[in-house]
């Protein structure tokens, strides 16, 4: 069975696994003992070769300069990875316990979902973040587009990362650099992926005969920021674009996540909720 789903999401995981399979951190942590190192975000930073270490080690001890820009997180997070994350000058990184400093890294911020069986992706999906930001936050998602610079840097990563795991996996990079990993999925993207993948994600995990399921057929997920609830002004245009609107009740400052089937169609909803601001 599925392990951590909420009760409004319910409806997306089926069918059920003869297996418990987490979809969120905390239970993935529990269920996956061998392979929970991947949860040491300072690991994974040391791992792929970047400027990195515990708040309490100076940047400027390792290299860096005062006004070189680093990244705080904490160094393990399984209640909303992202929280207490910002960027901040070397010359002012916190000396709070449990966060670490990585160097900043520039390019373009993805989030790739694998299939896994036995250590091997079997198959994948990218989603590319937009450069369009509200305080640091992607506008949207834009789900299953082409990377294949990208497929090579991944699959080496779980060949030597995961090791006999067999599941789905999420890895987050910035510029082809990893940043995060997730013995999960990417939840909030599972709508766009099709009605083949969960019950191919189920047969892998069960040990049934596994068909890749086919290319994502993608379209882009909008967060809509603001203090809600959605206008009658904007729930008549999400309608008519033909995307669903899901309140979130998680982000305080989140009205709602939007999907929308086709980037094309997805950007210009965007521009139209834009007007109405």
């Amino acid at each position: 069975m599925f392990i951590g789903v909420l009760p409004e999401r319910a409806h997306l995981f089926r069918p059920e696994p003869r297996s418990e399979v987490a979809v969120n951190d905390a239970a993935a942590w529990r269920l996956n003992p061998a392979h929970r190192s991947v949860y040491d975000k300072l690991g994974v930073a040391l791992a792929a070769v970047l400027r990195a270490a515990p708040c309490g080690v100076d940047p400027l001890a390792c290299g860096l300069t005062p006004d070189d820009w680093v990244f705080v997180k904490p160094i393990v997070n399984l209640a909303g990875m992202a929280l207490q994350a910002r960027a901040v000058r070397a010359d002012v990184v916190p000396n709070d316990p449990g966060l670490f400093w990585c160097e900043r890294l520039e390019g373009e911020h993805t989030s790739t979902d694998c299939l896994v069986r036995a250590g091997e992706v079997v198959w994948l999906a990218h989603t590319s973040a937009s450069e369009r930001k509200d305080r640091a936050r992607p506008l949207y998602w834009d789900v299953g587009v082409e990377r294949p610079e990208l497929d090579a840097r991944v699959r080496d990563w779980v060949t030597r990362h995961l090791a006999g795991y067999t599941g789905l996996c999420n890895l987050e990079m910035i510029g082809g650099r990893p940043i995060e990993a997730h013995l999960r999925g990417s939840n909030g993207f599972l709508e766009l992926y099709g009605p083949e993948f969960v019950p191919a994600w189920v047969a892998l995990i069960d040990g049934e005969p596994f068909e890749a399921p086919p290319p994502v057929p993608g379209g882009l997920v909008i967060s809509l920021f603001g203090t809600g609830p959605l206008t009658d002004a904007q729930t008549a245009l999400i309608s008519a674009s033909g995307a669903i609107s899901r309140p979130d009740l998680h982000t305080p400052d989140r009205i709602a996540v939007i999907l929308c089937p086709g980037k094309a169609r997805g950007l210009e909803l965007i521009e139209r909720l834009g007007s109405l601001g």
